[in-house]
Protein backbone atom coordinates (compact mmCIF):
# COMPACT_ATOMS: atom_id res chain seq x y z
CA UNK A 1 0.00 0.00 0.00
CA UNK A 2 2.93 2.32 0.70
CA UNK A 3 3.94 2.06 -2.97
CA UNK A 4 0.62 3.48 -4.12
CA UNK A 5 0.99 6.39 -1.71
CA UNK A 6 4.53 7.08 -2.90
CA UNK A 7 3.54 6.99 -6.55
CA UNK A 8 0.55 9.24 -5.89
CA UNK A 9 2.75 11.68 -3.99
CA UNK A 10 5.31 11.74 -6.81
CA UNK A 11 2.60 12.27 -9.42
CA UNK A 12 1.08 15.11 -7.42
CA UNK A 13 4.50 16.73 -6.94
CA UNK A 14 5.13 16.45 -10.68
CA UNK A 15 1.80 18.03 -11.53
CA UNK A 16 2.42 20.86 -9.09
CA UNK A 17 5.88 21.43 -10.53
CA UNK A 18 4.54 21.51 -14.06
CA UNK A 19 1.59 23.78 -13.31
CA UNK A 20 3.70 26.24 -11.35
CA UNK A 21 6.07 26.56 -14.30
CA UNK A 22 3.44 27.48 -16.85
CA UNK A 23 2.36 31.00 -17.63
CA UNK A 24 -1.23 31.40 -18.77
CA UNK A 25 -2.69 34.46 -20.44
CA UNK A 26 -6.16 34.97 -19.03
CA UNK A 27 -7.20 38.20 -20.69
CA UNK A 28 -7.06 39.68 -24.15
CA UNK A 29 -4.82 42.72 -24.61
CA UNK A 30 -6.69 46.00 -24.83
CA UNK A 31 -6.21 48.32 -27.79
CA UNK A 32 -3.30 50.62 -27.07
CA UNK A 33 -1.62 48.22 -24.65
CA UNK A 34 1.99 47.52 -25.41
CA UNK A 35 2.58 43.86 -26.00
CA UNK A 36 5.77 42.55 -24.47
CA UNK A 37 7.88 40.01 -26.22
CA UNK A 38 7.23 36.47 -25.06
CA UNK A 39 9.68 35.17 -22.48
CA UNK A 40 12.66 33.33 -23.86
CA UNK A 41 12.45 29.57 -24.11
CA UNK A 42 15.54 28.94 -22.03
CA UNK A 43 14.06 29.63 -18.55
CA UNK A 44 10.98 27.50 -19.14
CA UNK A 45 13.05 24.78 -20.79
CA UNK A 46 15.37 24.67 -17.80
CA UNK A 47 12.42 24.59 -15.40
CA UNK A 48 10.71 21.74 -17.23
CA UNK A 49 13.95 19.78 -17.43
CA UNK A 50 14.42 19.98 -13.66
CA UNK A 51 10.93 18.66 -12.91
CA UNK A 52 11.65 15.17 -14.32
CA UNK A 53 15.03 15.17 -12.56
CA UNK A 54 13.34 16.04 -9.27
CA UNK A 55 10.77 13.28 -9.79
CA UNK A 56 13.51 10.84 -10.74
CA UNK A 57 15.57 11.62 -7.64
CA UNK A 58 12.47 11.45 -5.44
CA UNK A 59 11.58 8.07 -6.94
CA UNK A 60 15.13 6.85 -6.45
CA UNK A 61 15.06 8.00 -2.83
CA UNK A 62 11.83 6.05 -2.35
CA UNK A 63 13.54 2.96 -3.76
CA UNK A 64 11.76 2.92 -7.11
CA UNK A 65 14.18 2.25 -9.95
CA UNK A 66 13.65 3.95 -13.31
CA UNK A 67 11.40 2.27 -15.85
CA UNK A 68 13.35 -0.21 -17.94
CA UNK A 69 14.52 0.65 -21.44
CA UNK A 70 12.51 -1.04 -24.22
CA UNK A 71 15.08 -3.80 -24.72
CA UNK A 72 15.36 -4.52 -21.00
CA UNK A 73 11.58 -4.44 -20.71
CA UNK A 74 11.26 -7.09 -23.42
CA UNK A 75 13.85 -9.31 -21.73
CA UNK A 76 12.09 -8.97 -18.37
CA UNK A 77 8.66 -9.80 -19.79
CA UNK A 78 10.10 -12.76 -21.72
CA UNK A 79 11.67 -14.07 -18.50
CA UNK A 80 8.33 -13.84 -16.69
CA UNK A 81 6.49 -15.52 -19.56
CA UNK A 82 9.04 -18.33 -19.54
CA UNK A 83 8.34 -18.96 -15.84
CA UNK A 84 4.56 -18.93 -16.38
CA UNK A 85 2.61 -17.08 -19.09
CA UNK A 86 -0.11 -16.25 -16.57
CA UNK A 87 2.27 -13.97 -14.65
CA UNK A 88 2.14 -11.33 -17.39
CA UNK A 89 -1.17 -12.54 -18.85
CA UNK A 90 -1.04 -9.95 -21.64
CA UNK A 91 -0.75 -7.06 -19.15
CA UNK A 92 2.81 -5.89 -19.76
CA UNK A 93 2.50 -2.57 -17.94
CA UNK A 94 1.04 -4.25 -14.87
CA UNK A 95 3.92 -6.74 -14.79
CA UNK A 96 6.43 -3.88 -15.05
CA UNK A 97 4.65 -1.95 -12.30
CA UNK A 98 4.61 -4.97 -10.01
CA UNK A 99 8.29 -5.53 -10.67
CA UNK A 100 9.22 -1.93 -9.87
CA UNK A 101 7.07 -2.14 -6.76
CA UNK A 102 8.88 -5.33 -5.75
CA UNK A 103 12.19 -3.50 -6.19
CA UNK A 104 11.01 -0.82 -3.79
CA UNK A 105 10.09 -3.36 -1.13
CA UNK A 106 13.37 -5.23 -1.64
CA UNK A 107 15.51 -2.14 -1.08
CA UNK A 108 15.22 -2.37 2.69
CA UNK A 109 14.38 -6.08 3.03
CA UNK A 110 17.53 -8.20 2.98
CA UNK A 111 16.02 -11.50 4.18
CA UNK A 112 15.69 -13.74 1.07
CA UNK A 113 12.75 -15.66 2.54
CA UNK A 114 10.76 -12.48 3.14
CA UNK A 115 11.63 -11.25 -0.36
CA UNK A 116 10.20 -14.45 -1.87
CA UNK A 117 7.09 -14.17 0.32
CA UNK A 118 6.44 -10.58 -0.76
CA UNK A 119 6.98 -11.56 -4.40
CA UNK A 120 4.44 -14.36 -4.04
CA UNK A 121 1.89 -11.92 -2.58
CA UNK A 122 2.54 -9.27 -5.24
CA UNK A 123 2.54 -11.42 -8.38
CA UNK A 124 -0.84 -13.06 -8.75
CA UNK A 125 -2.93 -14.26 -11.67
CA UNK A 126 -6.51 -15.22 -12.48
CA UNK A 127 -5.85 -18.87 -11.64
CA UNK A 128 -3.37 -18.01 -8.88
CA UNK A 129 -5.07 -15.45 -6.62
CA UNK A 130 -2.75 -16.40 -3.75
CA UNK A 131 0.43 -16.23 -5.83
CA UNK A 132 2.36 -18.78 -7.83
CA UNK A 133 3.99 -20.51 -4.87
CA UNK A 134 7.45 -20.16 -3.38
CA UNK A 135 9.34 -21.86 -6.20
CA UNK A 136 7.93 -19.72 -9.00
CA UNK A 137 8.06 -16.66 -6.73
CA UNK A 138 11.80 -17.22 -6.32
CA UNK A 139 12.19 -17.34 -10.11
CA UNK A 140 10.05 -14.19 -10.47
CA UNK A 141 12.17 -12.47 -7.83
CA UNK A 142 15.33 -13.41 -9.74
CA UNK A 143 13.86 -11.98 -12.97
CA UNK A 144 12.88 -8.76 -11.19
CA UNK A 145 16.23 -8.32 -9.52
CA UNK A 146 18.24 -9.20 -12.62
CA UNK A 147 16.31 -6.99 -15.02
CA UNK A 148 14.84 -4.12 -13.00
CA UNK A 149 16.95 -3.53 -9.91
CA UNK A 150 20.24 -5.44 -9.99
CA UNK A 151 21.77 -3.31 -7.20
CA UNK A 152 19.12 -4.21 -4.60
Amino acid sequence: MRTHHTITLLAAAGLLALTSCSEAVTSEPKPGDKVAAPPSASPSASQSSTAPEALSSAAAAAGIPPSPAPAQRAIYLAALNKIDPEIVNGKDDKAISRGLSQCQSMKDEKDPTKRVESTNRRFIGPNHPDGFGPTKAAFILAAVQTNLCPTY
